[in-house]
């Protein structure tokens, strides 16, 4: 009798040290509901890393999770999610309530003939105008054949314009030849915004840039904006955000400004950047069917402006 009494004891410290245990759990549960944010933004996942004093980037790629150190000496992105503002179906960014970026959209021969007086009136300040392409199997240089088309008509509508070409170089020669090609037919008209390097991975098929290197891609960036910069124009890389984390060398890229396109609600790159393209199926009044819509954060048609310390 003793020794079953003595294993009813026992059983009973045992279950209720287990019901304690689920109770504490629970409630650790609930306070972290309570307390962790709605959602992460990837600067608080990179403040957020332990066991070591180095700050990770967290990016997801192919279904695998990868934390990345981040970078020393590249500027990092100061914009607040609730700075943002959406009116008329078109995104901004604001300080101390009051509006300081510009909206834009950014078009080539896909979007074929384009109203741009109705543009200009739905609100659109600037538009990023594709100059033409490099062939990603051929490699054959061709040129956009609505480009000035939208340069004259966004010119004619009051609508800033900058200029992009879509390189599939796997030179630093090859990109020097884009950037001279675009000089070659942009003279003639008033660029007020960035001549961007849109070098782009091909997903589709196969493609000569496939097996281009970090170094390679890198030297390639520089050799377009240094040619570009040379002629007196403001050189800007567009790029995404995987693509950018995993293929470029940013700490070589940082005397130029930087186009991120990532397509949501609120950006999560890391560092910093003058220019967003948040979406690719905007809707903009004198545009058929869906368009790249973008948010710029620097006003290029000021030369006295400055990015404030803030987003610097």
């Amino acid at each position: 009798m003793k020794k079953l009494k003595l294993i009813t004891i026992i059983q009973s410290v045992l279950i209720t040290g287990l019901v304690l245990f689920i109770a504490g759990v629970l409630l650790v549960k609930k306070v972290h509901q309570e307390t962790a944010p709605a959602s992460i933004t990837q600067n608080e996942q990179a403040d957020m890393m332990s066991g070591t004093n180095e700050k990770k980037i967290f990016i997801s790629d192919d279904g695998d999770e990868l934390w990345i150190p981040v970078l020393e000496n590249v500027p990092v992105c100061k914009y607040q999610a609730d700075q943002y503002v959406t009116r008329n179906n078109l995104t901004y960014y604001t300080e101390n309530q009051k509006i300081i970026s510009k909206f834009g959209i950014d078009v080539s021969g896909h979007q074929e003939e384009i109203d741009w007086p109705t543009v200009k009136k739905a609100g659109v300040d600037f538009a990023m105008i594709r100059v033409g392409y490099r062939g990603y199997t051929g490699g054959s240089l061709v040129m956009d054949e609505y480009f000035e088309r939208n340069m004259q008509g966004a010119h004619d509508a009051g609508i800033d314009i900058g200029v992009y070409f879509y390189s599939q170089a796997i030179t630093p020669e090859e990109a020097v030849q884009e950037a001279d090609l675009v000089l070659s037919v942009i003279g003639d008209y008033q660029i007020t915004y960035p001549v961007v390097y849109d070098w782009e991975t091909v997903t589709t098929a196969a493609a000569r840039t496939d097996n281009i290197s970090t170094e390679t891609l890198t030297n390639c960036s520089i050799a377009f904006c240094e040619r570009i910069k040379q002629a007196g124009y403001i050189p800007m890389i567009y790029q995404n955000k995987r693509t950018s984390l995993l293929k470029l060398d940013l700490t070589q890229l940082t005397d130029y400004d930087f186009w991120l396109a990532e397509y949501r609600d609120r950006a999560t790159y890391y560092y910093n950047y003058q220019m967003w393209q948040y979406a690719s199926d905007g809707r903009v009044p004198g545009v058929k069917g869906e368009v790249d819509v973008n948010i710029c954060f620097k006003d290029y048609t000021n030369p006295e402006h400055e990015e404030s310390d803030e987003n610097a």
